[in-house]
């Protein structure tokens, strides 16, 4: 589908000027380690810098050629259109905007 997204590009606030809007994900990845739901080990971080929209042509030239994946909404129900991001895809356009973080020992690498 070919949804154009809510967010603005750029936020105006009319005593501060405007802002780059900027998107910033931040994903815990853990492994349940028993039966008890919340007995977790933290097995690191996945850092996600989504392009701003200006980078539209570049990055999401059309709803074929995208990074944007389906997410689940039920329309009939009233929800919103939802999209997933396609991590590997968007690595695949642009590395540095993935970035794993894993726990020491172990050491981080800025991926280019």
């Amino acid at each position: 589908m070919d949804v154009e997204g809510k967010l603005p590009k750029v936020l105006e606030n009319t005593s501060k000027g405007k802002y780059l809007t900027t998107t910033i994900f931040v994903k815990y990845n853990y492994r349940q380690t028993s039966a008890d739901l919340e007995d977790q080990q933290l097995l690191g971080i996945t850092i996600i810098a989504l392009p701003n929209g200006m980078l539209q042509d570049k990055y999401n030239p059309s709803a074929i050629n995208s990074f944007w994946r389906a997410g689940r909404n039920a329309p009939t129900l009233g929800e919103d259109f939802r999209v997933r991001i396609g991590i590997s895809a968007l690595k695949s356009l642009c590395s540095w905007r993935i970035q794993h973080v894993p726990v020491p020992p172990a050491t981080f690498t800025w991926d280019e």
